[in-house]
């Protein structure tokens, strides 16, 4: 590359610098895995590079990109593996056009803005996008015994389609979180994980919503599981030589991640409730009175028919397929996150107007004072006001303008028909490679030319009465009851859809749960005090822990990404 010829001699061009490409096409298509294997364990191993960059097709990186993750491994000895920000690509911002494509747009930025700052300020990312990312070759060397970061993340290969358990099927459709973590606990070894803003990449987000599910259903799932891999097996941390220092900022990441798979794994059953305790406050006589009571049953009776509608067609359809009850739902979603919006600011603003009224005058005290208007603040102010002043810290504040509101109404979508497709199919475990869906071939007849086909028949006598002798002796035999044997296949099904369901009931049966004890139902009121004082106070206690709780988590991100932005400068990466 970057060679010219002049005169009949081959030159490099002037200012550029040659580079050797080496091109390999397999003949069949064994997913990106399989050709990672080649990459690390064969081609690898005769050139021994020193750092490894990954990019995949249909991503774009930058200008300077390659370079920008290169000196980030040159300036951080210890630096084992680096990422870029992903970018959606808009195509000068045509795409945005598409309010999927804006959503998905404001949640990269987001999570380049505030996830990724924070992982990398810990020393721990908990996963490096395979879209473009860049690994150091000796980091990923397994020890003597064959035991070491690429064992664990080409574990994953084999296992697919054998027997492997359901569990290890779904985590190894995040192989590369598992591999994070195999770097960061490597034995003997004190290996980080960095994020390099400077490096982009851009790569194309599905524009329809049956190919969004389908891509999210392998996101959630294989990223669930590797979360519940990486927490179970912390422990391993100690083998590593980390420095106390570092151990105890790992600790205070992983606590971070349990918070959050916590609030993932309740995340239906909170968007209920919070919908709930918002929409019945609009009935009260000094807000909606009667028009809010009636919208606020209304919109519940819709509410729990588009979750059963989630249900039914993630348990038995086809994205694809259902595309128009999908489209349906996300339309109602919207609807109902815009009515949710409105029930937020209008119980804030009459809050204000009623403190106002109350104490003849308005002070900054009264803020306080209000504990409904406290709390609803505080939650706004960590969420929405948070991702504004972050994005103007990161020199990058217009998606904010561009996809915001795009994502705010779709995040009922996110929350309800993503994640019950993604825990209804955990059977699942195809990656969704193109190519892999085409039906095999079934054998044809032999058609000449007239459209006459050849059928074998018996034409003589002989053959004739040896067939009809035949079937006498079947009909003179007793019927036998054949053996009906499971095919190992069929076993092998069944036990992934049996996981699916315990999966699926015990994350209902929690949702549910957590849902009773709150709006004091499902026959709890006749355990306890059953007043409206009593229900309302409960209620109000949830909010506030959920709404304090998540402002609390935005803390931590908005303080990883402050201290990221200071190495940042102070490093020049």
């Amino acid at each position: 590359m970057n060679l010219e010829i002049k005169k009949g001699v081959v030159q490099v061009k002037k200012g550029n610098t040659p580079m050797q490409v080496l091109f390999c096409l397999k003949e069949k298509n064994q997913k990106k895995i399989n050709s990672h294997r080649w990459f690390f364990q064969a081609f690898g191993e005769v050139l021994q590079p020193n750092i490894c960059v990954l990019i995949d097709a249909g991503t774009r990186p930058g200008r300077s990109s390659v370079y920008d993750l290169w000196k980030a491994f040159d300036r951080e000895p210890m630096c084992a593996g680096a990422c870029g920000e992903i970018k959606a690509m808009l195509e000068h911002g045509k795409n945005l056009i598409n309010p999927l494509v804006a959503a998905q747009n404001f949640e990269y930025k987001m999570s380049n803005i505030l996830d990724k700052p924070l992982e990398s300020a810990f020393g721990f990312i908990t996963v490096l996008p395979g879209a473009f990312s860049a690994y150091r070759f000796l980091a990923l060397q397994n020890d003597k015994t064959g035991q070491g970061p690429l064992e664990k993340y080409f574990a994953g290969e084999k296992m697919h389609g054998s027997n492997a358990g359901i569990f290890i099927a779904n985590m190894y459709l995040a192989e590369d979180r598992i591999l994070c973590f195999e770097l960061v606990s490597k034995r003997n070894c004190s290996w980080i994980l960095q994020y390099v803003k400077s490096a982009t990449g851009e790569t194309d987000v599905p524009t329809e919503m049956a190919d969004f599910i389908l891509q999210r259903r392998r996101w959630l799932n294989g990223s669930f599981f590797a979360a519940v891999y990486a927490l179970a097996h912390f422990y391993q941390i100690h083998r590593s030589h980390h420095s106390a220092i570092r151990i105890f900022m790992f600790y205070i990441e992983f606590l971070y991640q349990s918070v959050n798979m916590l609030f993932a794994w309740f995340a239906i059953g909170n968007f209920f409730l919070v919908f709930r305790i918002l929409t019945v406050s609009l009935s009260d006589k000094d807000l909606l009175g009667t028009a809010g009571l009636i919208l606020a049953v209304v919109f519940e009776w819709l509410y729990l028919a588009t979750l059963v509608t989630c249900f039914v067609l993630a348990l038995g359809n086809r994205p694809q397929g259902s595309n128009k009850f999908y489209m349906t739902q996300v339309y109602f979603w919207a609807v109902l996150m815009a009515y949710l919006l409105f029930a937020s600011i209008f119980i804030t603003v009459r809050s204000v107007q009623q403190q106002v009224k109350d104490h003849n005058g308005f002070s900054f005290a009264m803020l306080f004072t209000n504990r409904l208007f406290f709390t609803l603040i505080i939650s706004m102010c960590s969420t929405y006001v948070l991702y504004l002043v972050s994005s103007i810290l990161f020199l990058d504040p217009w998606h904010m303008v561009t996809s915001f509101v795009q994502y705010l109404m779709l995040t009922p979508t996110y929350l309800n028909i993503l994640n019950v497709y993604a825990f209804c199919n955990t059977h699942d475990i195809t990656w969704g490679t193109k190519g892999d869906d085409k039906p095999e071939k079934l054998p044809a007849a032999n058609l000449k030319p007239g459209g006459k086909v050849d059928v074998a028949i018996p034409s003589d006598d002989a053959d004739l009465n040896t067939q009809y002798e035949s079937e006498l002796r079947t009909f003179s035999s007793k019927y036998v009851v054949p053996q009906k044997d499971v095919s190992e296949a069929l076993k092998h099904e069944d036990y992934y859809k049996g996981f699916r369901s315990a999966v699926v009931l015990a994350w209902m049966f929690c949702n549910l749960a957590l849902a009773a004890v709150v709006l004091n139902a499902g026959g709890l009121e006749n355990v306890g005090p059953n007043t409206d004082v009593a229900t309302q106070k409960k209620a109000t206690i949830y909010m506030g822990v959920v709404l304090y709780s998540v402002a609390v988590l935005a803390a931590v991100r908005f303080i990883g990404a402050c201290w990221f932005l200071v190495t940042r400068l102070i490093r020049g990466i």
